[in-house]
């Protein structure tokens, strides 16, 4: 049985996400800053909060990062965590920075420390692309990101696809759009 770790399995697509892999027979993880007192309303909504196993993990700290995949050992990960408002990204660009893009690496160098073949998913943006009018992007549009959110995104992409090229890590980014 697969084993899935979900970061950011309090939000709507984290637990949509979760209800998903569940029915799939996955045994699931998720994580949040402190899982003990946190809500996981979206969880409880889709009558799943009891389905999974919850995990304190700060992503912005290599250390708690490495402790939870040594402790779960996923055979998945799915990085849907971070700061997610992109007006609040111009009020708290250093949280935003450090929640996407610092997140992000620390879970590529844990995997890669860790030397497990796990393969890692992480929740990019269109945000990544600024504006372009009314054209319709597409793999090969150029990022033109035009606020602290989107820098984030577009850092953690750049850094999914260095760790799939240089340690041959199983990464990859989808680009997610409202």
């Amino acid at each position: 049985m697969k084993k899935s770790l979900i970061c950011g399995i309090s939000g709507q697509d984290g637990a949509y996400l979760a209800s998903l892999l569940l029915q799939k027979g996955h045994i699931v993880y998720g994580t949040s800053r402190d899982a003990e007192v946190s809500s996981f309303k979206n969880l409880e909504r889709l009558g799943i909060r009891h389905k999974v196993q919850l995990e304190s993990m700060s992503l912005n700290d290599f250390r708690s990062v490495l402790q939870v995949l040594m402790k779960v050992e996923p055979d998945e990960i799915y990085n849907l965590a971070g700061q997610t408002s992109v007006g609040l990204s111009f009020a708290q660009p250093v949280e935003t920075l450090e929640s996407i893009a610092t997140g992000t690496l620390n879970l590529l160098e844990a995997i890669r420390f860790t030397k497990a073949p796990i393969r890692f998913y992480n929740a990019g943006s269109s945000e990544c692309f600024g504006e372009i009018g009314d054209k319709a992007a597409h793999e090969l549009t150029p990022f033109r990101p035009r606020s602290p959110y989107a820098v984030a995104k577009a850092a953690a992409f750049w850094e999914v696809a260095n760790y799939r090229e240089a340690y041959n890590i199983f990464a990859c980014s989808g680009i997610l759009f409202n």
